[in-house]
């Protein structure tokens, strides 16, 4: 489920820090200040970690002295306990920040006479104006209520130190032992009332689901303020209390930023348009061999060498396997790896709840200062206890990732029974990735081939084409799309058609080489009988020249051979002239 927090403390309500990551955000704030909140919880729930973390933060942070009084455990042991979460106790002593006082009643004690905490209030009055105490913890007040004969005695006495409290202005928390395993119903407890008495209830929930460890905290009442309802899962990590609480409103947006990083194959970047945006999450989903730990382990050594510091989180296999394997593909890993610039981890050495994967990882990742995140597959979480709280962790991740601009790429495992065409994530975080891809299979003749898809990719024009994507020992490369009669083609059925596209081109070249020759022949022959004709022509024109060059020469002849006769026949000299004379 998703939670709703507030993040800032409600006008006129003066709240106490817990300096408990989460739990201020549930509450608005932090405590109650000078009011007293009850703890309630079964064994193990983490009663004493939430209380002794309280005095701890609230005597380094806002410098207010604490003291913890203890009626189950003794001081030493308690101060040994946390000495794993490296708060520094001894110090907070010295300093006269923090202090103890051991309450606890004697195994073989036998109670006669009248019994109440008059006493204790003393020794506790004193301690208090001492240090000039703040905040109170008064740890398993049930072990001493426990002596007195009836309900109304321990009533009494709960009221007498409730009403201490409250005099005295203390930010006070009491816990108190909640059923067994669970933190059932308050109210069928002996000690149920004090739910209506203090102004903040916190119900701690520690059980077990499908055989995971799971913890919950649920606030059952905060007078006067506004907080979360909901039961928020915590974890108990080595910096101690961890409440789990989605992103809070009001809260400052993310910072975005344009840049791309390289998926670690080119083609794959081209397809989305220059590669992954920086800080984005991208989800690679696929049955079992369809390459998504190939297609990861990719963009883990395009990030090493950019010089990013990256961690690969693998559920399936030790990190020196995936090194191996990828080594098979071209993807050299190695020496990222002995220069620290990577970092395998095996998530198969961490046990517990989902919520115990994500506080590792978050605590792995910033300890290694990590750029870049690989989770393969996170889809192991939904296995990790209820699906609904793998739900959850998967939000948080995310929205963790995006808050500290790690880019994040997480494979999700299909299950193998599903049906080929179904593309979603057991975890249902498909709409929260940026970018999602989905790796399937494709049978064709005989074969199976792996065909890659972009289903989307926010901020940014993306191929939709299914390609086909090849594994050999140079490396991860993409096929150009190949579509025949409709249908995508991969493998041997594509070679086979792209051969005998090739023949069939290649016979078309030779017929159109012989058709040219053929033409070129039939086109000189025609040059010939052209120039045949010409000269043909020209002899024709020449003799016709000729005869009327002859014809015209003997007209001339004649016609001056006539003259010449008429002239020797004297034929002008009988003419009218001739005679007169």
């Amino acid at each position: 489920m998703n939670h709703a927090p507030v993040s800032s403390p409600q006008p006129g309500f003066s709240k106490a820090r817990s300096g408990i990551t989460g739990l201020d955000e549930m509450t608005g704030g932090g405590l109650p200040r000078g009011r007293t909140t009850l703890l309630a919880g079964g064994p193990g729930s983490g009663k004493t970690v939430v209380s002794l973390q309280f005095l701890v933060n609230g005597a380094r942070q806002c410098k207010e002295p604490g003291i913890f009084v203890a009626f189950e455990e003794s001081s030493e042991r308690i101060v040994a306990n946390a000495d794993g979460f490296g708060w520094g106790i001894a110090e907070l002593q010295q300093n006269n920040l923090l202090c103890f006082l051991d309450a606890q009643p004697a195994p073989d004690l036998v109670l006669s006479g009248h019994f109440d905490l008059s006493g204790m209030l003393a020794v506790l009055d004193g301690q208090v104006k001492a240090l000039n105490a703040k905040r109170v913890v008064v740890d398993a007040l049930d072990i001493v209520l426990a002596l007195l004969p009836d309900p109304l005695s321990k009533r009494r006495e709960i009221y007498r130190l409730h009403d201490w409290l409250l005099s005295n202005g203390l930010t006070a928390i009491i816990t108190a032992k909640a059923g067994g395993d669970t933190a059932g119903p308050m109210a069928e407890h002996s000690l149920g009332f004090m739910q209506f008495m203090v102004d903040c209830s916190m119900l701690l929930n520690h059980g077990v689901v499908l055989g995971v460890s799971q913890r919950n905290i649920r606030i059952q009442k905060y007078r006067g303020a506004v907080f979360d309802e909901n039961e928020s899962p915590f974890l108990i990590s080595k910096n101690g209390f961890e409440v789990a609480v989605a992103r809070t409103l009001g809260r400052l947006d993310t910072l975005v930023s344009s840049e791309r990083v390289s998926s670690g194959v080119e083609r794959l970047d081209t397809m989305l348009g220059g590669g992954y945006y920086r800080g984005a999450s991208v989800l690679i989903t696929g049955f079992p061999g369809t390459a998504k730990t190939t297609l990861s382990g990719t963009f883990a050594e395009a990030a090493c060498r950019r010089g990013e510091r990256t961690m690969f989180v693998s559920f399936d296999s030790d990190g020196s396997e995936i090194v191996r394997n990828l080594n098979s593909v071209g993807i050299r890993l190695e020496p990222f790896v002995h220069s620290g610039v990577l970092r395998m981890v095996s998530a198969r050495t961490i046990t517990g709840s989902a919520e115990t994967y994500l506080g590792r990882i978050k605590a792995l990742a910033e300890e290694h200062q990590a750029r870049c995140l690989v989770i393969d597959p996170v889809s192991t979480l939904s296995k990790s206890g209820n699906e609904l709280t793998a739900h959850n962790v998967a939000e948080r991740l995310i929205d963790w990732s995006k808050g500290a601009g790690t880019t994040l790429v997480c494979t999700s495992l299909l299950d193998e029974m599903a049906s080929q065409n179904e593309g979603g994530s057991p975890l249902q975080i498909s709409t929260l990735a940026d970018t999602w891809i989905h790796l399937n299979y494709l049978v064709q003749g005989g074969e199976r081939n792996r065909g890659m898809s972009i289903i989307k990719s926010r901020g940014t024009s993306h191929s939709n084409q299914v390609r086909e994507l090849i594994l050999s020992d140079k490396g991860v490369t993409l096929a150009d799309t190949y579509t025949a009669g409709g249908e995508v083609l991969m493998g041997t059925m594509r070679w086979e058609k792209e051969s005998a596209e090739r023949v069939a081109a290649e016979v078309a070249e030779a017929t159109a080489r012989l058709k040219k020759v053929r033409l070129d022949a039939e086109e000189a022959e025609l040059e010939v009988r052209v120039k045949s004709l010409q000269a043909e022509l020209i002899a024709k024109q020449a003799e016709k020249a000729l005869l009327a060059s002859a014809a015209e020469s003997r007209a001339r002849e004649l016609t001056r051979g006539r003259s010449e006769m008429a002239e020797l026949r004297g034929a002008d000299a009988a003419g009218p002239a001739a005679a007169a004379s």
